[in-house]
């Protein structure tokens, strides 16, 4: 009972420092109205010719290995929810790896009296984030309608939490991939590298080779981001895998790059330009 107190009382205090850093944000933001607007559409925009590429596929093929537009329209929505809600709340662990580190500027997340990677993943948003949850949430109502799934209470809570674990998978591998730069003063590339393979999340699984679909699942499991959780939404199919798994997948991600994270730090020297 001791430790789980202890832990409530932890959780608690972050939920309030995150309180206030998005509080602080908030009142930064409403200064630089034309950056959020510009950001926000930029990202539409990309995602309309994304959605431009998929609809040229299907206006040649009727479907796409077995799964129709609105099904993959759907897949592709559910994506960018998970990715907008970890871009809005925990992107500043990219500028981890490209300076905060390699330009000594991490020393002050030493001498505040908060958890380091607490403070670096609560420091900043991402506004322009708005722009991918705006769309990935217009793209699933838009199909609901062409798409037949039997809902139910259940559903839709295991579907809420398959998009909130999903979120800390991209959160967990970011987290992984910055911490390397502890030892290497910068590490963008890497991060860059990992967070590539996320593209191959707004598409099913099941279009690519056995290599590539392996390794979205098993090794960078960016797969269970919106793959496996979209195919027990649409189909009620196994959730004990596509959305317990998804569960256990972000817990050992996410956890893991906690513990990358605070072994970097015994390693980290400071650095300066």
């Amino acid at each position: 009972m001791r430790y789980i107190r202890s832990l409530a009382h932890f959780i608690g205090r972050l939920v309030r420092i995150h309180r206030i850093f998005v509080a602080q944000e908030i009142k930064r933001m409403v200064e630089y109205k034309a950056d959020f607007f510009i950001g926000m559409i930029g990202f539409l925009m990309v995602q309309c010719s994304n959605l431009l590429m998929l609809w040229i596929i299907f206006n040649s093929i009727p479907t796409l290995m077995g799964w129709s537009l609105p099904e993959v329209v759907f897949i592709y929505g559910f994506s960018l929810i998970p990715k907008g809600l970890d871009h809005l709340l925990y992107d500043n662990l990219w500028m981890v790896g490209s300076t905060i580190v390699s330009k000594g500027e991490f020393d002050k997340y030493l001498t505040r009296p908060i958890n380091t990677l607490a403070h670096v993943l609560f420091e900043k948003l991402q506004v322009d984030a708005i722009g991918e949850l705006v769309m990935g949430i217009a793209l699933i109502c838009s199909v609901l309608p062409q798409i037949s799934v039997e809902w139910s209470f259940g559903k839709i809570l295991l579907g809420l939490v398959s998009m909130f674990f999903s979120t800390y998978i991209f959160t967990g591998v970011k987290t992984l991939t910055a911490s390397v730069s502890f030892w290497r003063k910068r590490s963008s590339n890497i991060i860059t590298l990992g967070y590539k393979f996320a593209n191959f999340t707004k598409y099913p699984a099941t279009i690519y080779n056995e290599f590539i679909k392996n390794l979205i699942t098993y090794i960078i499991p960016f797969a269970f981001t919106s793959y496996y959780p979209s195919v027990y939404i649409l189909t009620g199919d196994n959730p004990l895998f596509n959305v317990g798994v998804t569960v256990l997948v972000s817990v050992l991600v996410m956890g893991s790059g906690v513990i990358v994270w605070h072994l970097g730090l015994r390693a980290y020297e400071s650095a300066g330009s």
